[in-house]
């Protein structure tokens, strides 16, 4: 039913065409906000005021094992503002729900570099913070200033500066407290020179491939895009919700550990006395990659991403997911911990 001109409010509202992982499940209540002064209104309902309540962007990086009980809030606001310039670097203002893709093409298209390893990650801009999402070699808080959120307990705005955010690998203070705080809005400071990420792997032989010798931000981008269609499968044609498993961090004791078993493991130094292993090669390893149980699978392009082949529920998706995670524990003692929300 229409509540108002700005908002929308439907009772057990589908959640099938709001998931990349396509799967057919309902919320107790739905609701859609356009605009961040929306959410304390729609929360001030007396029938939902004192409901669960999961926030919802692009649905890309979230896995619905059942239907959902309270409400489901997702952030439809839009816009991105420059709050500040200078020739050095911009803060910039984007609202939650704006398209994480065409923010980075929009940051490129104006000058800015940084976020260009970051390009066609699926999801919108209100998910960044909550998941400090990244890729090759690139995480959301090296650029992210503030976030502005609603707090439902204080039942008032706050704003947090980076460090408030407490983020950690695909982690934050948004992601360990999801029924209090709703991301409306993110500052991003966002420069006009900043030394390209290159060492990853894959985008120098990328670059190269391409014939380009000295890149640009926006040749960076056209290699990760290229990587990434190369070996991600897309939502629009299979449902899926990207890479589903963290990378492991282990320590230097621990990889050793590890490679006196397998002394081909794969890793790469992560902060002090810390290693990220390779979930895709541990997968993989165990003979993963590619299996299929019923509609749910493991895709055949990459080992890290949990594939819906058409009609599977939540619960046979993370069947297949808890399967995968107790036989890569089982064979080399590391258990796999899920990307995206599982509710």
């Amino acid at each position: 039913m229409s509540v108002a001109d700005d908002f929308s409010l439907t009772r057990a509202g589908s959640l099938a065409r709001l998931n990349t992982l396509r799967v057919a499940a309902r919320a107790e209540w739905l609701a859609e906000a356009r605009d961040a002064a929306d959410v304390p209104r729609v929360l001030a309902r007396p029938e939902l005021r004192d409901l669960p309540c999961l926030a919802l962007g692009g649905g890309s990086n979230v896995l619905f094992v059942h239907d959902v009980t309270g409400l489901v809030l997702r952030l439809a606001n839009r816009g991105i503002t420059i709050l500040e310039d200078s020739p050095e670097a911009a803060l910039v203002r984007v609202a939650a729900g704006e398209n994480w893709d065409q923010f980075v093409r929009w940051s490129l298209e104006a000058g800015f570099q940084g976020l260009e390893n970051l390009i066609l990650i699926p999801g919108s801009v209100g998910a960044a913070p909550i998941q400090n999402i990244g890729a090759y070699g690139v995480e959301a808080r090296d650029f992210i200033a503030g976030v502005e959120a609603w707090d439902r307990e204080a039942e008032t705005c706050v704003r947090f500066d980076n460090a408030a955010c407490e983020f950690g690998y695909r982690d934050s203070i948004f992601k360990h407290r999801p029924n209090r705080y709703i991301v409306t809005d993110v500052d991003f400071l966002l420069p006009r020179r900043r030394a390209l990420r290159l060492d990853y792997v894959g985008v120098r032989q990328e670059l190269e491939a391409m014939g380009v010798r000295q890149p640009s931000a926006a040749d960076v981008a056209r290699a990760v895009e290229t990587l990434r269609r190369r070996k991600l499968p897309n939502p629009a044609q299979i449902g899926n919700a990207g890479s589903f498993f963290k990378n492991p961090v282990v320590s230097q004791t621990e990889l050793a550990a590890l490679r006196d078993r397998c002394p081909e493991m794969p890793a790469h130094a992560y902060g002090d006395d810390q290693f990220k292993l390779s979930a895709a090669w541990l997968i993989d390893a165990c003979g993963l990659k590619g299996v299929r149980e019923g509609a749910a699978g493991i895709s055949e392009r990459h080992a890290l991403v949990l594939v819906n082949h058409g009609g599977a529920t939540g619960e046979e998706l993370w069947a297949l997911a808890t399967r995968v995670r107790e036989t890569v524990a089982e064979r080399f003692g590391v258990m796999l911990e899920p990307e995206p929300v599982v509710i």
